[in-house]
Order: C-alpha cells, then structure tokens, then sequence
C-alpha cells in the first residue's frame, strides 16, 4: 500500500501548469520532523504534485503560509538533465486536500486575496470561516 499523510504550511503560491483538464499544480510543504533525542524539530520539504479538480482548487485557496492536510500517495522518477546527468525524484501525488485551520489562525486571509474578494463576492467572510456560495461549491473535489 502507497497512502501517505502529511500535514504542513505551503512555502510558496502554487505553480500552475496547463489548463483544463491538463492543468497540474505543483507546491512544496514544509513538514515538521521531530527527534526524539533531543526534542529538535527539523523541517522537511515535501514537493506535492496535484491533477485536474485539484488543481484548480489548489490555483483558487492555497496560497503561500496556509497550513494544508495533504492526502496522497509517494510516487518515484527520474530524468537526464541537461549535463547529461541523471536526476531522481520523489514526489506526493496529491489525491486530497484540506485546511488544516481556520483562515484567523493561518494570518492571512485564508488564502482570499484583494482579487478574488472584491470580484464577484463569491467568497465571504464569516469570521473564522469562508462561505462559499452553492455554484461554486460543484467546482471543489469535495
């Protein structure tokens, strides 16, 4: 079985690739790594990969600082760079995506920027949380 958890804050916005149903995200998350030897925390860089639906939600409310759950599995490659040096990956294919906090705790705005807030007021804030209207919510994976 390949299923992998992870839960972690995006270092950066999304980069997104392609449109429709080719469109394909891409986001590092900062995962935190404790030792027991001597309660140290080290942090892991995870490179996350998302397709399709997910994509679009990922390009919509994840922005660099929220903190996601991340449900997946680990996927292995490899390719020839251009010094002819050959280069192996490892990536999380995304199969589900989650806030991991309100957007007050995560400080900035829960992912809603001046953009999309002042455009078709589709998104509304309600304290903790967004309201999402009903149109908008046939477009999310879940």
């Amino acid at each position: 079985m390949n299923k992998v958890i992870l839960m972690g804050r995006l270092t950066k916005d999304p980069d997104m690739r392609g449109e429709g149903t080719g469109l394909v995200a891409r986001y590092t998350l900062a995962v935190d790594r404790r030792f027991s030897r001597n309660e140290e925390n080290n942090t892991d860089f995870i490179n996350i990969v998302v397709f399709g639906k997910g994509a679009e939600f990922a390009e919509k409310y994840l922005k660099k600082g929220i903190k996601v759950v991340v449900t997946g599995r680990i996927q292995t490659g490899s390719y020839t760079n251009k010094d002819g040096q050959k280069v192996y990956t490892t990536d999380v294919i995304a199969e589900d995506q989650e806030f991991a906090e309100s957007k007050n705790a995560s400080g900035n705005n829960g992912g809603q920027t001046e953009a999309n807030s002042s455009s078709n007021n589709t998104i509304q804030d309600d304290g903790d949380f967004m309201n999402i209207d009903a149109g908008v919510k046939d477009d999310m994976p879940f």
